[in-house]
């Protein structure tokens, strides 16, 4: 009686297997494709070739080859007052925008968290504005911020018309306030939906064990829900930084970077030197200093708020 065919069987088996993982891999492999050639030409492209111009003097349109600079574009970045005054705005609005829609975010998911009838109807509420296109909300506040607009008219009401509100855009002083109160109003909803999520997923036992012990809502807070939110709140703090950084379609909209510049960001200005004065070279070093400060800021969070122990 022959033993071959049980000899033969785990050579065959293995064949059959590793046939099996060449199928899964290529799968796999057609799977990821399309989100692979998007990164590679939307991101990965466009940074080595930012990374590659800031070196040289190539224009966006000009009949002259670029050349090779070195550092040059840099020195004069260093030397650009416009470059220092975007930079102070970009990490003023940051630096205001960050904690205070971070915080009304989790105000608001706390609020709609709880178990009441309608809530449905104000989850819904506070995420339209962000399914709406900046752009039309940009166009929609400007209006609002006319010297005759909503905003001054509701202040002269509250007031009896004692106080006239100022023309918002038009005024170094309110510029920058006026499109953070919009940005924040804008945004905050989809960071409410990211603290709603975090929040169901603490678990309910820590809760009825705390109304056991007799806590307070602030006590419960405080010792349950924050840190239960850990990890929810290291994403939306970096989230949010990185679009604050990333300002531009309200400035473009808005002020176009003005009155006197008090408005302008790092973002537009790159922007506006790439594309309106057609510097392509000296916005890649423009483009990419931002983008080394963005991640230097973006690592310094993470490591702030990284698990301890």
């Amino acid at each position: 009686m022959s033993t071959r065919p049980a000899a033969d069987a785990p050579p065959v088996r293995r064949a059959r297997q590793g046939r099996a993982r060449r199928r899964e891999s290529l799968t796999a492999l057609g799977m990821v494709s399309p989100a692979v050639f998007l990164l590679l030409l939307f991101f990965v492209i466009p940074v080595v070739l930012a990374f590659a111009l800031a070196f040289t003097n190539a224009r966006l349109v000009s009949p002259v080859p670029a050349q090779f600079t070195g550092l040059q574009n840099f020195r004069t970045l260093l030397d650009d007052p416009l470059f220092y005054k975007s930079l102070r705005n970009t990490f003023y609005f940051a630096a205001v925008v960050v904690p205070l829609q971070g915080g009304l975010a989790l105000v608001l998911a706390l609020l709609v968290n709880a178990k009441v009838k309608g809530v449905n109807f104000f989850r819904t509420v506070y995420f339209i504005p962000v399914v709406t296109s900046m752009v039309v909300v940009s166009i929609l506040w400007t209006f609002m911020y006319q010297k005759t607009g909503l905003v001054n008219e509701l202040i002269s009401h509250l007031s009896l018309g004692l106080v006239q509100g100022p023309d918002w855009l038009n005024n170094p002083s309110t510029s920058m306030p006026a499109i953070i109160l919009m940005s924040v109003w804008q945004g905050v909803g989809f960071h409410m939906i990211i603290w709603l999520a975090g929040l169901q997923t603490i678990p309910q036992d820590l809760y009825e064990a705390a109304d056991i012990d007799g806590a307070t809502r602030w006590v419960r807070f405080r010792y349950v829900t924050w840190p239960g939110l850990r990890t929810t709140r290291t994403f939306v703090l970096i989230t949010i930084t990185i679009a604050a950084f990333s300002l531009f379609a309200q400035v473009s909209v808005m002020t176009q970077g003005g009155p006197l510049d008090s408005t302008t960001t790092v973002v537009y200005q790159a922007v506006q030197t790439g594309y309106a004065q057609q510097q392509t070279g000296y916005a890649s070093a423009i483009s990419l200093v931002f983008f080394v400060l963005v991640l230097a800021v973006s690592l310094v969070q993470r490591f702030l708020t990284r698990e301890k122990g």
